[in-house]
């Protein structure tokens, strides 16, 4: 069972994401259920979608996933990692992105929020995590190889921790060019694709996006992908 929750804000493409997403592992024949909790998203309030994947053949019962059990987090916007911080499972893995979306009431402070502070909080707080984990392993186990002595340590999925992802986004968009901001929600599912995160590949990928994003947005897309996997395969 693989659980991903995906959090932007209104206007995005949070929930197109997940449906790509659903739609690779249906394609894969997983059992897929997605959920969304979309707020003021039409006034730029924060949506968080759910996708939970039976990757190894299981049933899939229930939509939503359970605070702390999340093994990706996929935000789109810095300030939504942090609120979707609490879903993440132990050795889970964190992909977001690092340009801030200005609330209108930060835009009104005389201090709007920076995503500069936010990004560095997430990567303390994760890594207060792994070594916090890393010390009980210690205290369990005391000849037990860590994550820091071998880069193949399992967590979550079998994947290594810590997992700390951001995604310098205004650099793929000059990249990939000025209309491509729209494709952002595609570029992050690329970049956790292309780092082995989610047991997908980077075609399978884009044969969703060819089945649930309309045609003539498909090429954009596609071509955010290419930028994406570039940076970072």
């Amino acid at each position: 069972m693989i659980d991903i929750l995906l959090a932007g804000v209104g206007g995005q493409g949070t929930v197109l994401a997940a449906k790509v997403l659903a739609q690779a592992a249906q394609n894969k024949g997983w059992q897929v259920r997605t959920a969304e909790t979309i707020g003021m998203a039409q006034r730029g309030g924060n949506v968080t979608s759910h996708v939970r994947m039976g990757s190894n053949g299981e049933a899939v019962y229930s939509p939503l996933i359970t605070p702390g059990t999340a093994d990706m987090v996929i935000a789109l916007e810095p300030g939504e990692a942090a609120r979707a911080l609490p879903y993440l499972a132990p050795g889970g893995v964190l992909v977001t992105a690092t340009t801030a979306i200005q609330p209108v009431t930060a835009a009104l402070a005389s201090q709007p929020y920076r995503a500069g502070d936010v990004v560095a909080a997430l990567a303390n707080s994760l890594q207060a995590e792994a070594s916090h984990e890393q010390a009980a392993e210690t205290i369990v186990a005391p000849n037990t190889v860590t994550a820091d002595q071998d880069a193949s340590a399992d967590g979550a999925e079998g994947y290594p921790v810590p997992l700390f992802i951001p995604v310098d986004d205004e650099a793929l968009v000059r990249e990939a060019g000025a209309s491509s901001r729209k494709s952002l929600n595609m570029m992050l599912l690329a970049v956790a694709v292309a780092q082995g995160r989610v047991p997908l590949t980077v075609d399978e990928l884009k044969d969703a996006v060819r089945a649930r994003v309309k045609p003539q947005f498909v090429a954009m897309n596609l071509a955010a992908i290419d930028t994406a996997v570039a940076n970072f395969g």
